[in-house]
């Protein structure tokens, strides 16, 4: 499961504690037992002495699910109630008692209505009474030798469930009719579903816990226009009498019901293969909405050179029937990892012109690495969910790296572990793995994705390539369609290794938090002290075992020293010849922390064109731009054309450290870049610049060509954007300009172009531009992370609107509402929020008014006042109510 990163991040409360606390617990219960113990030995004692007694309870834990039951099999036959948004369901499910004998069988199974339960055609007594589980009495006791067949025919109704969901997964309704009745014109009526972490219940009867694997088959049936999506092979598809058709989906390959998925709808179909070494063809194929097949080649095609990249990377073989992915609308998050069917959000459609910007690769590699971590190889409880999305998480940079190089993924993997430390810091800490969390949703968090990649890739550089590919090869051999531990990998990695690493286990994955490290150094008569202090709360967090490089460059020459940081304040020293040039700790740059390095400046110009990582010229550039001396100011124009894109674009932001009589040449410098640069993102950051800083005096004209020129030819919707925005900064004229190009790009097919323009319209434009504001906002045009700006911004244009108007277009926040899936979701609330506050504030003010009118004797334009109070206050009436169902 990808989140939906940053918006929404799933995060968790601080819960987990150092060695020290702990020790304070323990003694704390030493203390009240002896107490215990006096207390009982008095029988005198009075009983306002017994009231004092504290009463200690074990900490809160969250085990594994008890498996009582062994589900083998399941088989579903299913078909459609489209104007209920009701499924009827016909399930068989073989299963065993897992050890104990039994004569019951409970199964997951919400909002459903039960029809019967039969086995071999007779039928069994049961209890549905809280419409979750499904109490079953057998015909007999069976032992664990034993299998049996049940047969459950209901009804599915989604509607009905009291809906829950988090952060990450906004819903939990697991079947989803979009547009069923097809209202919406814009709109593919389609059909989907979503089962992490415990929704699959929703839709069909089962077990629904991480730690059961059983294999499946569905018959779909759906009138013949639409195409059907499940797992495994397609085996059939059947015409039946009625005009309907009737497919049959098998996997025979056990997984967890959660990857269990479903769609329907009158998706294109674009095909691609994959070839195994052994010849065994894979079937790839891309499920879209009509309009975007043209575009899903594009979209998906590196699938293939990633399953084989995957593939001989870990030494392990894809293992599944197929590799399918599904594009649908009002996704609750961002993409789901369901065996051989992906299912993804609507942002990731994106026309080839938007693919210049950028790519869904991260999150196309996520998905497939979970055919390995999470479908192969499951993690045993949501407590262990890190053996499932840490792996996703890192399988972004294993791709990165591969498809981009080490710069852009070290450059991706910063963002990741910012996102963590930022997170975090608003919402607290925990263990990785995490045995006491509120509710099984805390775990999607950025502990589990973000810091549990990071730790993947230090746990590699500390192995080594071989080591640690070899240990996960050795892990998913081993514990192939089972469900596991965190113990399971580090037993894998150990026996490989032949290193005990429960050093590492304990302090990365069974406890909190992240190390501080405050580093300087002393230097005297050739020999460099380089002092690491451990400076993180012990109460929080474990006092950290840390190997590390430290690289010492001196004379032109560097050495790397192998050491490790295991104490509170930890000091090396090491010999030197010459002049002492920089020193750089964790040279391979892999530690995740928090680390304060006090060094000349001088030193972090050297390490710009010495020390070979992203994060070494990063860091040089942002604290060696600030050296005075012409090494600083020439370290910025070098930086003007470094090798990895962001390192150019933070350059841009150095240039007025040259100071203005260097404008001219930062006006050339910034042509240049604005109109030749190969990535997007750098022209687009050098266009602004010019906007910001050169649209004025001797520089107005050549900036204003500039800016047309971009917004006339440039092949980038983001360089088109920054473009539009900086002629905005320009005069009147300008500003019509802008609005003329405006409404010519309206029908360019751009999510990120047109969530500008609702932006532009926004600030200088109105009532005429709401047409085409509320079209793009609503037909699905906006989607992904353009939503939330696009949502924030029409928000905040219909307000300024008269009542009329926003009684008229107020079917747009009603549409949102209903249907804006989990990237609308996350801003909704808040958008109508302020609208009402702002609707507070114009009827106190008309309230006011009529008062003073009223008082000075003016009833008949009191009267016209309070004809727009009573027209206002519909219009507030309307938006509390729906606040209310939003909130509801």
């Amino acid at each position: 499961m990808k989140r939906i990163f940053t918006v929404v991040v799933s995060l968790g409360l601080l819960a987990s504690c150092g060695t020290t606390k702990e020790k304070k617990t323990q003694d704390k219960v030493s203390e009240q037992t002896e107490s215990s113990t006096e207390t009982n030995v008095a029988s005198d004692a009075s009983d306002e002495e017994n009231s004092k007694i504290e009463i200690i309870e074990r900490p809160h834990y969250n085990p594994s699910a008890t498996i009582l039951t062994d589900l083998k099999h399941t088989k579903l036959e299913v078909d459609f109630m489209w104007e209920k948004s009701q499924m009827n369901g016909v399930a068989t499910l073989t299963c065993s008692p897992y050890f104990y004998s039994t004569d019951s069988l409970i199964l997951d199974a919400k909002a459903m209505q039960i029809h019967s339960v039969k086995m071999e055609g007779k039928d069994l007594n049961f209890k549905y009474n809280d419409a979750n589980f499904l109490r079953i009495k057998l015909d007999k006791e069976y032992s664990r030798d034993e299998e049996y067949t049940v047969v459950i025919e209901y009804i599915a109704k989604p509607e009905e469930k009291l809906e829950g969901g988090s952060s990450a997964i906004s819903s939990d309704k697991g079947l989803y009719f979009i547009n069923p009745k097809g209202e919406n014109e814009m709109q593919m009526p389609h059909i989907w579903t979503q089962g992490e972490t415990e929704a699959s219940s929703v839709w069909f009867p089962t077990i629904d816990r991480p730690n059961q694997n059983t294999t499946q088959e569905i018959f779909i049936t759906v009138e013949d226009k639409y195409k059907t999506l499940s797992n495994g092979k397609f085996i059939s598809a059947t015409k039946n009498a009625d005009g309907t058709r009737t497919d049959y989906w098998k996997q025979d390959l056990p997984h967890v019901p959660y990857l269990f998925m479903m769609a329907v709808g009158e998706f294109a179909v674009v095909k691609d293969t994959y070839t195994k070494p052994d010849g065994t063809v894979i079937p790839l194929h891309y499920y879209v909405e009509p309009e975007w097949e043209e575009h899903a080649q594009a979209i998906f095609g590196e699938t293939p050179r990633m399953i084989e990249y995957f593939s001989e990377l870990l030494g392990v073989d894809y293992k599944w029937d197929k590799y399918h992915q599904v594009v649908v609308r009002e996704y609750v998050s961002g993409a789901m990892e369901n065996t051989g069917a992906v299912v993804f959000g609507d942002f990731v459609y994106q026309t080839k012109r938007e693919l210049i910007d950028d790519n869904n690769h991260a999150i196309i590699a996520h998905e497939l690495f979970h055919h390995w971590f999470g479908n192969l190889v499951t993690c045993e409880s949501w407590a262990n969910l890190p053996l499932n999305e840490a792996f996703a998480n890192y399988s972004q940079y294993l791709w990165d790296e591969e498809f981009s190089g080490r710069d852009h993924a070290d450059y991706v993997a910063e963002k990741e572990a910012d996102g963590y430390f930022q997170s975090s810091k608003q919402m607290g800490y925990h263990d990785m793995i995490w045995f006491d969390y509120e509710d099984k949703e805390d775990m999607f968090d950025a502990h589990s994705y973000n810091k549990g990649g990071r730790i993947l890739h230090m746990l590699r550089y500390y192995l080594g390539d071989d080591a640690f590919f070899e240990g996960l090869k050795k892990y998913l051999n081993d514990n192939a369609f089972q469900p596991v531990e965190i113990h399971h990998l580090r037993l894998a990695f150990e026996e490989v290794a032949g290193e005990d690493l429960n050093w590492f286990f304990e302090q990365w994955f069974l406890s909190a938090y992240h190390p501080k490290l405050n580093i300087s150094q002393e230097v005297a008569e050739g020999k460099v002290t380089v002092n690491i202090n451990q400076t993180q709360d012990l109460e929080k967090a474990p006092l950290y075992k840390l190997p590390l490089k430290i690289g010492v460059y001196a004379n032109g020459e560097k050495a790397s020293y192998d050491v490790v940081v295991d104490k509170n304040i930890n000091t090396f020293t090491f010999d030197f010849e010459g002049e002492l040039e920089n020193i750089v700790v964790d040279e391979d740059r892999t530690l995740l922390g928090v680390f304060t390095h006090k060094k000349p400046r001088e030193w972090y110009v050297h390490q710009y064109y010495n020390a070979p990582r992203y994060k070494d010229r990063e860091k040089a550039l942002t604290y060696g731009s600030r050296l005075q001396a012409p090494a600083g100011k020439q370290l910025i124009l070098d930086a003007l054309e470094d090798d990895f894109w962001y390192i150019r674009q933070l350059a841009i932001s150095k240039l007025n450290k040259l100071g203005a009589d260097k404008n001219q040449e930062v006006f050339e410098y910034l042509n240049t870049m604005a109109t030749s640069d190969e990535n997007s993102q750098v022209r687009s950051t050098a266009i602004s610049t010019l906007a910001n800083d050169f649209f004025k005096a001797e520089f107005e004209g050549n900036t204003r060509t500039i800016l047309i020129d971009a917004i006339e030819k440039d092949s980038s919707y983001l360089v088109v954007s920054a473009a539009l925005n900086g002629l905005t900064k320009g005069t009147k004229n300008d500003v019509v300009k802008v609005l003329k190009f405006a409404k010519d790009l309206e029908k360019e097919r751009s999510s990120a172009l047109k969530a500008q323009l609702i932006g532009i319209y926004k600030n200088f434009g109105d009532v005429s531009n709401i047409e085409f504001m509320s079209d793009a906002i609503t037909s699905g045009d906006i989607s992904g992370y353009d939503a939330i700006g696009g949502v924030l911004n029409y928000a905040s244009f219909y307000q300024s609107q008269d009542v009329k108007t926003r009684m008229e277009y107020f079917y747009v926040l009603e549409r949102l509402s209903n249907n804006g899936g989990a990237y609308v979701n996350a801003v909704l609330p808040m958008a109508l929020v302020n609208l009402a506050r702002a609707e507070e504030a114009i009827l106190e003010d008309l309230e006011k008014q009529s008062q003073e009118l009223e008082s000075a004797g003016k009833s008949g334009e009191a009267t016209v006042i309070q004809g727009k109070m009573d027209q206002e206050q519909k219009y507030m009436d309307k938006l509390m109510l729906l606040i209310e169902n939003v909130s509801g």
